[in-house]
């Protein structure tokens, strides 16, 4: 599964929102040393059902709109 993603960090809780085929995740981390990403990838792991090591940022590690793939095997 591909997702496109536009994050948003410092946020109340962690939450996700579809917007039309795409996505807002909600982060409580801060986007600082990769913490984002990192607490990213395990709230997407948890929501899908998928262990953390299925998620990957596929591009846009640095920036807030990113695409990820899933792999639900």
């Amino acid at each position: 599964m591909i997702l496109e993603i536009k994050v948003v960090t410092n946020a109340g809780k962690n939450e996700i929102k579809r917007e039309g085929d795409k996505y807002k995740v909600y982060i409580t981390s801060p986007a600082v040393d990769g913490k984002a990403n990192k607490k990213l990838i395990e709230f997407l792991a948890g929501h899908f059902g998928v262990r953390k090591s299925s998620v990957f940022i596929k591009t846009g590690i640095k920036s807030r709109r990113k695409i990820i793939w899933i792999n639900e095997q």
